[in-house]
């Protein structure tokens, strides 16, 4: 995420991210704030993780909405989140011929946009999802139980904003 848009998550002395890991159960961390983007890693349960990610995405919304001044309902584009996914988990969320990645699209109405090259410096991609923040925290759910499914495997070196160069958007990882 934006630095900026990540002290909406944090809130003043952390206030609302403390909420979210105990309302969520899920553990929440979030990476310095030396670089303008900053990614947020939530491990837990697959029910925790869609808990702490629902939350966050009501937060990015009232947040949006505030700033713009219209509701995300009113919008075409939605939310936007891009999961840090260990590259050799893609080909299981993709799915033969693209079955999964559509099913996945169906289901729960999000566009879905897995990045083909690894993210700088690691081997790690971006997979970015859209929609509403309904569609967006089902999707999520779904890539959760996909790598639940086929669990990751060898060496991950994981992606760290300011070793390479990635712009734009909001950055999350699911690890």
């Amino acid at each position: 995420l934006p630095g900026k848009e990540v002290g909406s998550i944090i809130g003043k002395g952390g206030e609302i991210i403390n909420s979210i890991r105990e309302e969520s159960g899920a553990k929440i961390y979030i990476t310095g704030g030396s670089c303008p983007e900053r990614i947020i890693t939530v491990t837990g349960t697959t029910d925790a993780i869609f808990k702490a990610y629902t939350l966050i995405c009501e937060k990015l919304e009232d947040e949006d909405g505030s700033r713009t001044r219209e509701r995300s309902a009113d919008r075409k584009d939605g939310l936007t989140l891009r999961l840090v996914v260990p590259a050799n988990q893609c080909g299981s969320l993709i799915g033969k011929g693209g079955c999964k990645i559509k099913e996945i699209r169906e289901v729960t109405g999000a566009s879905v946009q897995v990045a083909s090259d690894p993210l700088p410096g690691s081997t790690e991609r971006s997979v970015t999802v859209t929609g509403s923040r309904d569609a967006v925290t089902q999707c999520v759910y779904h890539i959760c139980c996909v790598m639940l499914e086929s669990p990751a495997k060898g060496t991950i070196v994981q992606y760290q904003p300011g070793r390479g160069s990635f712009s734009g958007g909001a950055m999350m990882g699911g690890r």
